[in-house]
């Protein structure tokens, strides 16, 4: 089994899923006392949110890079960035290590196509559904049509992931909207939603929506273990 190197705190609260599922999911395959090797560096989300919100992305680059540097001389063989907004600055680290990122969008993608679907919705925090490295991504590279809320929804849902989920707090009244939210993008012709945070698996189920949802976390995750058991 490889040693995984993971970079989490953003928030805490999904870290602890990317941890659970990750030896939930080894269990399962390997069955017995098995267990994932990992290496867990945990920010203060406080010092990372404060650049986002002041859109210091290559402040934030630099810092995840001396802590990939870190992870990689300690032996790990991959990195598993536990967000989703992070990945903004993953083409700034990947040519400064050895070892590969495995990267949430590429394994969105290959899990949409794999679906035989072309147009997904996409929910996520600002950075997430209005840069360019998400959208482009699955765009460009994969060839999939991709629908963002509008700009009044985005505020709602960045609102949410910030203010409430990144606290632990996940309200009903939040679930309802989102789900308002998601049927207004069906309603523009997607054919399955990408829930483009980490945090918002924890409202949103597949039971929840007519549609297939394509949980960015539960997806990372497979990835990742099929990696280090390879």
């Amino acid at each position: 089994m490889k040693l995984l190197g993971l970079i989490g705190g953003l928030s805490w609260e999904s870290t602890i899923e990317y941890y659970r599922i990750i030896n939930e999911l080894v269990k399962e395959k390997l069955g017995g006392w098995n267990s994932a090797k990992l290496l867990l560096y945990s920010v203060n989300f406080e010092e990372i949110y404060t650049l986002q919100q002041q859109n210091k992305w290559n402040e934030i680059a630099e810092i995840f890079i001396e802590i990939s540097k870190n992870l990689e001389e300690a032996g790990c063989s991959a990195i598993l960035i536990c967000s989703n907004t992070a990945h903004k600055i993953a083409n700034k680290i990947m040519p400064r290590i050895e070892i590969p990122i495995i990267h949430v969008v590429d394994e969105t993608a290959k899990a949409i196509k794999n679906s035989k679907i072309n147009t997904v919705g996409l929910l996520g925090t600002k950075f997430t559904m209005e840069g360019d490295f998400y959208v482009q991504i699955l765009e460009e590279k994969y060839g999939l049509q991709v629908i963002v809320p509008d700009q009044e929804q985005r505020e709602y849902i960045n609102n949410a992931i910030f203010n409430e989920f990144a606290q632990g707090i996940f309200l009903t009244s939040t679930k309802t909207k989102f789900l308002d939210i998601i049927d207004s993008l069906n309603k523009k012709g997607m054919q399955g939603i990408i829930l483009g945070c980490t945090e918002i698996p924890l409202l949103i189920h597949q039971e929840d929506v007519e549609v297939p949802l394509f949980d960015t976390l539960n997806i990372h995750l497979r990835a990742a273990v099929k990696f280090i058991l390879e």
